[in-house]
């Protein structure tokens, strides 16, 4: 199951983007699936057919692992009354 990310590349926009699994610490680059900013417009550098980008660890600043959709977890807090 992909995992969506937010990517936040130095100097650029934040864009939005799917990985197959997490990255190891040997990775030189990153692979995503997709990607395209927040809004789910094409991003301009890119070509509109893309499919997979790969992106060299020194030119992304951080990345951000979103949730899936409807997978909450459940916080269990005590309450005193």
């Amino acid at each position: 199951m992909p995992l969506t990310i937010l990517l936040h590349l130095t100097g650029e926009d934040p864009m939005v983007a799917e990985i197959d699994k997490m990255p190891e610490a040997a990775d030189q680059f990153l692979a995503c699936q997709n990607p395209r900013r927040r809004d789910g417009t094409d991003v301009k550098y890119l070509d509109p057919d893309i499919k997979t980008l790969l992106l060299p660890w020194h030119r992304i600043h951080s990345i951000e692992i979103m949730g899936a959709e409807g997978e909450e977890e459940e916080i269990f807090t005590f309450v005193r009354e």
